[in-house]
């Protein structure tokens, strides 16, 4: 059954149209590997309180339910609306490279020193009354 369904999944589609993005016939299947062990590095490595954490959780937990569920990868792709299944499997690796990075940095421990007066005010509107 896994044999012919890459069979077919490799005669649905002959390029990518990404140029030196291959077809990976065994996407879906490295996708959900690749998910979950984004899942076991993050518990691993980030604090749970860390908003990095849980907005990746969120939403590689969110995408492994959908690749798990389709067996149809244009179906998944479609639901993600992320790109192709390819594309998906380069973005799950560079998360997993980007952990190791975060956790390294620490970007959730407060900052060294304080910030200088109104270093933030830039991302503020300016109300309209103004």
């Amino acid at each position: 059954m896994n044999f012919s369904r890459i069979l077919l999944q490799a005669s649905q589609k002959a390029t990518t149209g990404i140029v030196g993005l291959s077809v990976n016939p065994q996407a879906r299947t490295q996708l959900i590997g690749l998910y979950r062990q984004t899942l076991d590095e993050l518990k691993a490595k980030i604090p749970e309180k860390a908003v990095y954490r849980q907005s990746v959780e969120a939403i590689t937990a969110y995408r492994l339910k959908i690749v798990e569920e389709n067996e149809d990868p244009l179906l998944a792709e479609k639901l993600i609306n992320a790109g192709q299944m390819e594309e998906l499997v380069e973005q799950a690796q560079d998360e997993i490279r980007l952990i190791s990075k975060m956790a390294e940095w620490k970007a959730w421990e407060p900052l060294e020193e304080p910030a200088p007066p109104r270093q933030w005010e830039y991302f503020k509107k300016a109300s309209l009354t103004e």
